[in-house]
């Protein structure tokens, strides 16, 4: 059998699109997934990392742990691993643009912390927890039960994961709901993969739930954040809006109302219960 390549084309068409873009409306974290506002009333920037300690927690993270991050973005899960936590971590992005920024941002830890250029496909280290927040998304469901296969066989009989991924309800639960598909939500949802997330595909929970267990884990928890997503996506759309003339002149018009289009319709989304964000916690 073919060993299976990484998405590269895929992931690199957004997220390689420019830090000096993407730094006008994440905040100094640059954490570019769904935040976590508890308690009321803090930050974006103190919920992103609220965000990284609820995760961090759920797969008990201690001192001398070594993780791996899939999908490890700019870095941020890396670093306060390491720095908050006493363990070692190695972070993995398909993103050339975010090794870049992401390796600079943790050159001080030292031999403590690594990004490398790297999918979980070409992954096959022992680690004692792994972590992916937000890059679930762009591997499809033919890769499910390879990656979870995978991730099962990397860690030890005491080995926790935490998957942090966007789901969508199937038609059968928008049914249930009252809610009823429109042409309008079909054309959102071509907008996303042909602008946005080219290659990317959501799957409802319990699709992601099956999968798991059959790689042998034990799924503990599935926490929803669906209302903290929307409030994410909220501040980003108002932080984007705020630097619309630089995010102009660092890309385009044409790039500035796509994210515009893109951020305020994914809020409306996580609001009407079409997608949902879930924290799976997965054990051995």
């Amino acid at each position: 059998m073919n060993p299976l390549k990484p998405f590269f084309k895929n992931v690199q068409a957004h997220y390689d699109l420019s830090n000096d873009f993407f730094q006008l409306f994440l905040d100094p974290t640059m954490v570019y997934s769904c935040a976590y506002f508890e308690p009321e009333g803090i930050s974006l920037e103190e919920a992103q990392r609220a965000k990284i300690d609820l995760a961090l927690g759920k797969i008990d993270l201690k001192p001398g742990h070594r993780l791996v991050d899939i999908g490890c973005g700019w870095g941020a899960v890396v670093k306060r691993a390491v720095e908050h936590y006493g363990a070692t971590a190695v972070g993995l992005t398909l993103s050339e643009n975010q090794v870049a920024l992401a390796s600079s941002r943790i050159s001080h830890l030292g031999d403590k912390a690594e990004i490398r250029l790297q999918g979980w496909e070409e992954f096959d280290e022992p680690v004692d927890r792994i972590v992916s927040i937000g890059a679930f998304e762009h591997f499809r469901e033919d890769r499910f039960a390879p990656f979870f296969t995978k991730c099962y066989n990397l860690m030890p009989a005491d080995g926790r994961m935490l998957l942090h991924t966007i789901t969508r309800a199937s038609p059968e639960q928008l049914e249930a709901r009252g809610i009823e598909l429109t042409h309008e939500d079909v054309l959102f949802n071509k907008f996303i993969i042909k602008k946005i997330f080219p290659g990317g595909q959501l799957r409802p929970p319990e699709v992601t739930k099956k999968y798991a267990e059959a790689a042998g884990f034990k799924v503990t928890r599935m926490h929803s954040l669906q209302p903290h997503y929307a409030r994410t996506l909220d501040q980003w759309a108002k932080n984007l809006e705020a630097a619309k003339e630089k995010a102009i002149a660092v890309a385009s018009q044409d790039v500035y109302d796509t994210y515009m289009h893109y951020l305020t319709g994914c809020a409306r989304y996580f609001r009407s219960t079409h997608l949902d964000l879930i924290q799976f916690t997965l054990c051995k």
